[in-house]
């Protein structure tokens, strides 16, 4: 009768062990994987696009100038940060501009810290006020056109608010590329993020999740407000022609990052990556 026992508790517990195992590894795969998208370690390393004292990495762009020429001394390194600076411009012109960083990427996490400043260049477009953007996935400086406006791209767009009404930053606009947001190819230039609104001269610190030709992920001050899927590029695009590869692919799984001069001051003091796995 003891030994019943003891072989009947011995079952009890053995039965336990194995709920308990199920139960840790019943989590959902989908709650598990964003959890490995959003999540970094702080012991990684990142690297300095920008190291605060020139700018030897990056190659600069303007429309209607050869590669190379920083017109106006536009893209320059002040106390610290790179700034894009509009005082030495009489009014604003049409000049596009573009900062290269000198590598191209692919699966990475990018972090900037910027703020706008000051007033709009004279005469500058009302829909450039406190605008600039992270072109990433984009076309090498070289390839660009002379008279081209934007390098052809996935435009994580930078807004700040004008002090009254609603305007949110880390918007996505797409200078000759396509996305797929919520299942479907989204066609039309900009879409709006989730992200409040930052007026004036603050800091803001902001996040882009890079999966190669598989997703993005937007974050401003640590709080996602956007994913999307499969960039690629636009066949209705005057210059897709010039850039589908070879093979036919159009999906975008690497390029280059540049930052813009869209006629609003803008300051960046830290702009950084770390290089994820595929």
């Amino acid at each position: 009768m003891e030994m019943r026992t003891l072989f009947i508790s011995i079952k009890i517990v053995l039965l336990g062990l194995i709920i308990l195992l199920v139960a840790c590894n019943s989590k959902p795969k989908s709650k598990l994987a964003d959890k490995k998208l959003v999540k970094i370690s702080a012991n990684e390393n990142w690297i300095q696009l920008f190291n605060g004292k020139d700018l030897n990495d990056w190659d600069i762009k303007f429309k209607d100038h050869e590669l190379g020429d920083n017109y106006n001394n536009t893209f320059r390194i002040e106390d610290g940060l790179l700034r894009v600076s509009y005082e030495n411009w009489d009014e604003w012109n049409g000049k596009f501009g573009h900062i290269f960083y000198k590598e191209e990427f692919s699966n990475y996490r990018l972090r900037v810290e910027y703020r706008f400043v000051g007033e709009q260049v004279k005469k500058g477009p009302g829909w450039a006020f406190r605008n600039n953007g992270l072109m990433l996935h984009g076309q090498s400086a070289v390839s660009m056109e002379l008279d081209q406006d934007f390098p052809t791209s996935i435009e994580v767009q930078l807004l700040g608010g004008g002090g009254e009404t609603k305007r949110s930053t880390m918007n996505l606009c797409t200078p000759g590329t396509n996305v797929v947001l919520d299942g479907e190819l989204l066609e039309r230039h900009c879409t709006n993020s989730k992200s409040e609104t930052y007026h004036g001269d603050e800091w803001v610190t902001v996040e882009v999740e890079v999966r190669g030709g598989e997703s993005f992920r937007h974050f401003v001050n640590g709080k996602e407000v956007m994913y999307y899927e499969k960039p690629q590029l636009d066949p209705k695009d005057q210059y897709f022609e010039k850039l589908i590869p070879a093979d036919g692919n159009m999906i975008l799984s690497k390029g280059t990052i540049s930052l813009q001069a869209e006629s609003h001051n803008t300051d960046f003091r830290k702009i950084e990556l770390l290089v994820l796995e595929e």
